[in-house]
């Protein structure tokens, strides 16, 4: 039948007409019902999480009644939340301090603690797993309860007054836990003295490990076909530039040889080799990726040119406007949130012996670690002495190895378990020989191939070891007492400086460093005639005191002289901020507190001006499109030629040569190394550069450049190129690419918290080999400056603040201070204290 499409259309298909409409409605509404769903959850987890964090902050005034004191104690907190203790007994004292360090980084001191424990994978999942190997390998939780085990009945009792004062902090707090807890679903577990070691060790394994370099030697030197003069280059044993502290007059302004090389043309005799493949030149900003892994899960900064160095000077009254001394430290150590370090002043005044020390604390270990008392003030550089030997071990497949009698001796096995958080425990067997734990398990993980059975010998290994005389240091008043602690002093290898209210200053390396006969070896041992003869006498370790030049200084390059009697290492950090800090400061008149400040934030760079210069000589003498006649790269030239050296961040100039100097290097090398370029870690690689630069090696230059200044020329281009510079130059500072991000340690679990928690990426200026050291993870940890003319002048900053929790106002109040260079005075007497109190918190038994 046909049909009139004018009359009406029936109810049934005016229905269906509407029903896709209908059923979009529907389904938009489901969408902004989810979405509202998701928004409502999102707040209410952002309520939640509020919530608990500010639940978790911390009393600071009136008073609390706690068990385990004999007496109250009064802890008072200035106006950047350092809290001042003082308690009438020791005793009280650090249980008090385990108490208030609990309150502002009770999470941070778990991780730390479990970090060093390896026990990470038991809150944090299977991603921590290779690290709780490894830690489990190097037996540092049996280490350190070895040392607690042995330690004197005076500094067990302190351990366990500390641990009483944390868990009691726990105890009352298990309600109102640090949100972290919260977030893993986790309680933390009684804090307890040999926890105490482990998290000191943690900074042993930072300050004293070379095995990874030694690994890497070897690989290097067969690549370079055992060369002796090529494995000397890439290898520098110290340098011109050092300045070890002898405290002896000495003249500055001699020139050293650091010749402008005249261009050479490159010989024929090494055509063989391949020129560099530009598809492989990125920027040389770390090892690659299996040594950086195992630079750091052995607690190693992995950026190329970074160590955990630092500085310390100390200057005789005689130099000073005050007519005191002052003694200036500044630690370089990797960052994180919160900082390392924990400000605090320790006061127990009830009797003899009495206590009062302040300065920087490690959050889980008693005690000030860095700073001064009523009389004397120290601070510390690692010494980089090598305390660690590899051996290659003789198994008979059978649990046996061949000793160094050349008798069969059982394998000692210690069976760890470690908890997966998520999945199944892992078993896993250390083995053991005489000279230490065999680390097969760590290389087989990392590189993916087995080894030889290889073993660590390392002095934190040796049982006749087990003091810890930080109390002892804090509570010395003269060069005597102090000299008498650290003489005991076992690990990390420190160079140590100070200063004291009778005027006098002095230096000494501190450590048990091994004496070896027959010399030091860079690589695995695989003979009997390299075993330790003991350890080098204390008094026979560099020294000075009171010295003729009454200016004292280190950074980590080398101590010793060539009239020293013993080695303490192969590998000394660059010594370009050595150089700096005597130029800046030896032979002055008049110092001041401010001019030590200037020198700790300075960021002049000798070197990058002087390679500055090198690389626009090159450009001007290199012709043509890929030198000279682009008018880019006579830009670069021009802003190297003219600029004043200091790595600010908003230097254009920094950018070209820092990036250009950076593929340089990787230019240099690759062509000798090849695949072995990734087992090349030095602590003097920038010096070794610098020489064979600057002296225009022939032997380096590689193959498809006609001479050195083609080769620099190319790198300047390279680095602009791996930087991605802008068309023009002038606008490409180094800040915008060269900054300092700091994160939580959660953030690569709970990624939104970055935000929260973290700095974000913020321009910085100076570089690895600047006084003020920055990399990409090692940079200033804390500022301290001591005037023994006004203690309560005495300067001292961290990083970012005193508590972990970010709603507190001391989570990031020192923050800006730290980024631009500025810092506050620590009040110590109790005047001084009481009137710069903010806080006041009274601990009642």
């Amino acid at each position: 039948m046909a049909t009139d499409s004018s009359l009406p259309r029936t109810h049934t298909q005016m229905s269906a007409r509407h029903a896709p409409r209908r059923r979009l409605r529907v389904v938009l509404w489901i969408v902004v019902a989810l979405l509202a769903l998701v928004l409502i959850a999102l707040a209410a987890s952002l309520f939640w999480l509020r919530s608990i964090t500010r639940a978790a902050l911390p009393q600071l005034d009136g008073d609390i009644h706690v068990a385990g004191l004999s007496a109250p104690v009064t802890v008072r907190r200035d106006a950047h939340g350092v809290p001042h203790i003082d308690a009438q007994t020791q005793d009280d004292l650090f249980f008090a301090q385990g108490y208030v360090t609990a309150q502002d980084r009770l999470w941070q001191m778990d991780m730390f603690r479990r970090n060093s424990e390896g026990t990470l994978a038991e809150v944090l999942g299977h991603a921590l797993l290779l690290h709780d190997e490894t830690q489990r390998v190097l037996q540092i939780a049996r280490t350190a309860q070895r040392i607690y085990d042995h330690l004197d009945a005076q500094d067990r009792t302190f351990f366990d007054d500390y641990a009483r004062g944390v868990n009691l902090y726990i105890a009352q707090h298990r309600d109102a836990l640090p949100p972290e807890f919260r977030l893993l679903h986790y309680t933390p577990a009684p804090w307890t003295g040999e926890d105490s070691i482990a998290v000191g060790l943690m900074m042993v394994q930072t300050l004293d490990t070379r095995a990874a370099t030694k690994l890497g030697r070897g690989t290097v030197e067969a690549r370079l076909g055992h060369d002796p003069k090529l494995i000397s280059d890439l290898y520098p044993v110290g340098s011109w530039r050092d300045h070890p502290p002898t405290g002896l007059e000495t003249d500055l302004g001699a020139p050293e040889p650091a010749p402008l090389p005249a261009p050479r043309k490159k010989g024929d005799e090494e055509g063989d080799e391949e020129p560099p493949s530009q598809t492989q030149l990125t920027p040389f900003s770390g090892a690659p990726p299996s040594l950086r892994t195992l630079l750091a899960l052995l607690g190693l900064p992995t950026c190329s040119g970074c160590a955990a160095g630092s500085n310390e000077w100390v200057i005789a009254g005689s130099h000073t406007a005050s007519g005191k001394p002052l003694l200036s430290n500044d630690m370089h150590l990797a960052f994180a949130v919160p900082g390392i370090w924990y400000m605090a002043d320790l006061y127990s005044h009830g009797g003899a012996p009495g206590f009062h020390a302040a300065g920087v604390t490690l959050p889980g270990f008693p005690y000030v670690i860095a700073g001064h008392n009523e009389h004397i003030a120290w601070g510390f550089t690692a010494m980089m002495a090598d305390v660690q030997d590899l051996y290659y071990e003789q198994l008979d497949g059978k649990g046996n190895y061949e000793g160094v009698d050349g008798q069969w001796h059982p394998l000692a096995v210690d069976r760890e378990v470690i908890r997966v958080r998520g999945g199944s425990d892992v078993t896993l067997d250390v083995q053991s020989t005489d000279h230490g734990p065999l680390v097969n398990p760590i290389l087989a993980a990392v590189h993916g191939a087995g080894t030889r059975p290889l073993a660590l010998k390392w002095n934190l290994y040796d049982p006749a070891f087990n003091a810890l005389p930080v109390y002892q240091m804090d509570t010395a008043s003269d060069w005597s007492e102090f000299s008498s602690a650290l003489s005991a002093w076992a690990w990390p290898a420190q160079n140590t400086v100070y200063a004291d209210d009778q005027g006098h200053i002095g230096y000494h390396a501190v450590g048990k460093v091994p004496l070896r006969p027959n010399g030091m070896t860079d690589a695995p041992i695989a003979d009997h005639a390299h075993e330790w003869q003991g350890y080098i006498p204390f008094d026979a370790l560099p020294q000075a005191f009171d010295p003729p030049s009454g200016f004292l200084a280190t950074a980590n390059s080398r101590v010793t002289t060539d009239q020293s009697p013993y080695p303490l290492t192969d590998e000394w950090i660059d010594p370009y901020r050595i150089e700096r800090i005597y130029k800046a400061l030896d032979g002055r008149d008049q110092l001041t507190p401010k001019d030590m400040l200037a020198v700790q934030t300075d960021i002049y760079s000798e070197l990058d001006q002087e390679m500055g210069q090198r690389f626009a000589y090159a450009i001007d003498h290199t012709p043509g499109p890929e030198g000279n006649g682009d008018p880019r790269m006579r830009q670069a030239a021009d802003l190297m030629r003219s600029w004043d050296g200091r790595l600010a961040a908003d230097s254009a100039a920094a950018s070209v040569e820092t990036l250009a100097r950076a593929a340089l290097w990787r230019m240099i090398l690759l062509p000798k190394l090849g695949n072995a370029l990734g087992d090349y870690h030095w602590a003097e690689s920038t010096f070794a550069e610098e020489e064979i630069v600057m002296h225009a090696k022939p032997e380096w230059l590689p193959s498809g450049y006609q001479d050195w200044n083609a080769l620099l020329t190319a790198a300047v281009r390279k680095g602009m190129e791996n930087g991605r510079a802008p068309a023009n130059l002038a606008a490409w500072t180094y800040g915008s690419w060269h900054t300092i991000d700091i994160e939580h340690p959660l953030e690569r679990f709970l990624p939104f918290l970055g935000h929260v928690l973290g700095t974000g990426p913020q321009p910085i200026g100076g570089d690895t080999i600047t006084v003020k050291q920055i990399g990409s993870d090692v940079a200033p940890s804390q500022r301290f400056t001591m005037d023994w003319s006004n203690v309560d002048a005495s300067t001292e900053n961290i990083v970012l603040g005193e508590s972990g929790n970010p709603l507190s106002p001391y989570f990031k109040d020192q923050w800006s201070d730290w980024l631009n260079g500025a810092t506050f005075a620590l009040p110590f007497t109790p005047g001084a204290v009481a009137a710069e109190a903010r806080h006041t918190l009274r601990l009642l038994p």
